[in-house]
């Protein structure tokens, strides 16, 4: 009896499998995943990390997918030099000098998810996906705890693109997980991604690591 329940099940798999990646006669994808993403950005500093990502099956093994988020804060060192450095200029004449520095990066990304042979229920990938990221240089600077950065000018100061304003580059995302379901469609996505966006003066690296929480269809 456990061997006929066995087979049968096997054979229930095999027959969701291959129906799973395209309907007779089209090459439309009808299997995927949809799932929202909390995540630690860390790198030169701490921060978190928002998105959502759905993905299809083109393939046996074979998805892709398609990520948006933002990451509240991946300043590198280099934004905080050039603040500190517009900083010391201000304490030669004010007092009570202080600023800070943020760089939030809004990010979307499309690539292909590479589903690893395992006889687990959970199911580790490995992906790669290049797109676009957004960021803004949010720095301020403060005199005695007044917020200046709008009136730099009556200090002799004007900042470059080096410290204000917003760019839009190229961005590339490796990165792994494991999917592990834990009730009927529901899955947990545990998952690390790397990313890197090309930006003038070397760019900047984001690392994100943290929890996905998804369904399948």
């Amino acid at each position: 009896m456990k061997t006929l329940v066995g087979t049968t099940l096997a054979l229930a798999l095999v027959a969701t499998a291959a129906q799973a990646q395209t309907r007779p006669g089209s090459t439309e994808p009808v299997a995927g995943y949809a799932e929202v993403v909390a995540q630690s950005a860390f790198g030169n500093v701490t921060s978190q990390s928002y998105g959502a990502e759905i993905g299809f099956a083109v393939k046996p093994g074979v998805q892709i997918f398609v990520e948006a988020g933002r990451t509240r804060d991946a300043a590198p060192s280099a934004l905080g030099a050039d603040a500190q450095t517009i900083a010391g200029y201000l304490t030669q004449s004010q007092s009570g000098v202080s600023f800070t520095v943020k760089q939030p990066v809004t990010f979307g990304v499309a690539g292909v998810k590479f589903q690893l042979p395992t006889q687990s229920k959970a199911q580790p990938y490995v992906l790669g996906g290049f797109g676009l990221a957004r960021y803004t240089q949010d720095v301020h600077f403060l005199v005695s705890g007044t917020d200046v950065t709008g009136n730099l000018t009556t200090y002799g100061v004007v900042l470059g693109s080096d410290l204000s304003g917003s760019l839009t580059k190229p961005m590339m995302t490796l990165g792994g997980g494991v999917a592990v379901p834990v009730y009927q469609k529901l899955v947990i996505d545990l998952n690390y991604r790397f990313g890197r966006v090309f930006a003038s003066g070397g760019g900047m690296n984001i690392n994100r690591a943290g929890v996905g929480l998804g369904v399948r269809f």
